[in-house]
């Protein structure tokens, strides 16, 4: 266990100094991390319901932050180069991000030539069916997504690391929550960048 908890902290921290030095990154990760934790109390009762804020908040603000925000440069504080850090990402780079949120926009469309989708679905008679359906459809996409990169690791690396970053995504939320919560103050400061990003101090 001591080894698991240690490789779940190394690949938070790799997260966290690699990917996460924009501030407003940081606060789009609490946003994101705050709906999450939304979504994972929906799912239980409402699961398309959970699946529509967890993709339209969580993921969109989340990978906004990436994609936009992010510096793409050379990274001083890690002496890496941006296409070293994606070689070396442990889960979805950059470029596996494109393939699924690709994948997540175009899904509806699928709903709307086959309502039902071969009969996975039940036939919706109005506009509001038609979105629970799509919940569902994201829901599946979200699960498959991480199931499958899971999966992929456990052939690329090791069952370990696998299983360590299925632990990471799983409990993300939490964790941005408690290390991002004073991030929009400090970019209210006019702090665009973290400063401390250097430091080991990404708690498990």
């Amino acid at each position: 266990m001591s080894g698991f908890m240690a490789a779940l902290r190394e690949q938070r921290w790799d997260d966290h100094r690699y990917y996460h030095h924009s501030r407003i990154n940081q606060t789009l990760h609490l946003i994101s991390a705050c709906s999450f934790v939304v979504g994972y109390v929906l799912l239980f009762q409402a699961p398309a319901m959970a699946a529509l804020v967890c993709w339209l908040v969580g993921m969109l603000t989340r990978q906004s932050g990436h994609f936009f925000f992010e510096p793409k440069g050379y990274d001083e504080i890690n002496q890496a180069t941006h296409e070293h850090k994606e070689e070396i990402k442990v889960g979805y780079n950059l470029r596996r991000k494109v393939v699924l949120m690709a994948i997540w926009a175009v899904s509806p469309l699928a709903l709307w030539f086959d309502p039902t989708l071969v009969g996975l679905f039940p036939q919706p008679v109005d506009a509001l069916d038609y979105v629970n359906n799509v919940g569902l459809l994201w829901l599946a996409i979200g699960v498959g997504g991480l199931l499958f990169r899971t999966f992929h690791l456990f052939l690329l690396r090791d069952v370990q690391t696998g299983l360590v970053w299925f632990t990471k995504i799983l409990t993300d939320p939490f964790h941005d929550i408690i290390l991002y919560h004073r991030a929009p103050l400090y970019l209210l400061r006019g702090e665009m960048l973290d400063p401390g990003s250097s430091k080991h101090n990404v708690a498990a």
